[in-house]
């Protein structure tokens, strides 16, 4: 489980920590930084998939994902005695990501390239850290790299051994150095990073794929955008939890039944009080067909280490707000999940739960802050 997430000089968060529990909800006004959080989460999840420099890409490139505000916001600036303007610089230009989970940490610090060559948009590595327990010191830091150079500490004598002196900007020590022997952390992260979760494009539109037919294989996890519901369905009453399913089916739609219909094609099909026939994916409403979907994301028989679910509550209906809301609470007893939502109803039912971190964004001179971000103390590695 993810104890802290660290997140500086990215977007409107110019430095932001927050201290993490097993059900964590961030919400707040539109423009306030709710995607910005959610997009660093996924940033440090597509370090592990090396996808980090395309992801950003996608965005503009570094310089259009980095805070745009002045470095520092005096007391004056906040009081509005003086004009928020920018003064000369006294640090590098950098966006930094980090976290710390129940064992290790992680955190990476990245810059803009230096001048000339092509790719003058692509993000560079500077430094990377791995440390074990809740913060960053001298003395339990286990892999660390500063530009081309990385280091990994020996588990035996405690040694440190160059893994690399030649390690490319673009790529990261977590992809390129974790081994079987002295970077088996490093690999553990890895895979670790790699199995986290995220929900924010389930499809319910007229095309959606989880709408049509779907070849029928087993499979643990959903897919991103629900083309394979049937298909985890199936799985989940195989070897998943069928009793859970069948309650958030009958706590969302009471009476209701869910079936899979079809052999080698299958499709989803609802069975409901006073209808002659079950009604087919086709013919569900958007809202119907999200709520399943969510089941099915969050009654996973394989679960990652968290799931971050962005605006779960998309065109569901209201009577659906609060079967919702159970069905996350419950799944926080499983696994770490992070809810970003707009529902304030949403937001005061999950508050329910046990083990909850809630916390409500808000702008200050284009800055996102929080008003009570927990109990953080983050150190970032050096360059």
């Amino acid at each position: 489980m993810l104890t802290q997430l660290a997140v500086s000089g990215y977007r409107s968060i110019r430095d932001l920590s927050l201290e993490l529990r097993a059900l964590n909800i961030v919400t707040g006004a539109n423009g306030s930084g709710k995607s910005s959080l959610y997009r660093a989460l996924r940033l440090l999840s597509e370090i592990a998939q090396g996808r980090l420099v395309a992801s950003l890409a996608q965005e503009g490139g570094l310089a259009s994902a980095l805070w745009a505000g002045p470095e520092k916001i005096s007391r004056s600036m906040r009081a509005g005695e003086h004009p928020v303007q920018g003064t000369r610089r006294a640090d590098v230009i950098s966006l930094k990501l980090g976290f710390t989970s129940d064992d290790y940490g992680y955190a990476a610090d990245l810059g803009l390239p230096v001048m000339g060559g092509p790719f003058l948009r692509d993000p560079q590595v500077k430094a990377e850290a791995m440390w074990t327990g809740q913060k960053l010191g001298r003395h339990n830091v286990f892999a660390e790299r500063r530009g081309a150079s990385v280091r990994l500490r020996r588990g035996t004598t405690g040694e440190w051994r160059q893994a690399s002196t030649t390690l490319s900007p673009f790529d990261s020590m977590v992809t390129h150095c974790a081994d079987s022997d002295d970077g088996l952390e490093l690999l553990r992260m890895r895979e670790r990073m790699r199995n986290w979760r995220f929900y924010d494009s389930l499809r319910t539109d007229r095309e959606a794929p989880a709408r049509r037919p779907q070849v029928m294989t087993y499979t643990p996890v959903l897919a991103g955008d629900g083309a394979d519901l049937a298909a985890a369905i199936t799985t989940i009453r195989s070897i998943g939890d069928a009793g859970a399913l069948a309650g958030a089916i009958d706590d969302a739609f009471p009476g209701a039944t869910l079936a899979v219909a079809g052999d080698d094609f299958a499709g989803v099909e609802m069975r409901q009080p006073g209808l002659l026939r079950p009604m087919g994916a086709a013919e569900l409403s958007d809202g119907t067909l999200r709520y399943l979907l969510l089941v099915a994301a969050l009654l996973s028989p394989r679960l990652p280490e968290i799931m971050v679910l962005n605006e779960p509550e998309a065109s569901l209906h209201p009577q659906l707000i609060e079967p919702l809301a159970r069905l996350l609470i419950a799944a926080s007893a499983r696994c770490q999940i992070v809810v970003v939502s707009h529902s304030e109803r949403l937001v005061e039912t999950l508050r329910l739960g046990q083990d909850v971190a809630a916390f409500t964004l808000h702008k200050d001179l284009g800055e996102t802050r929080v008003d009570d971000p927990g109990d953080t103390h983050w150190a970032w590695p050096s360059r």
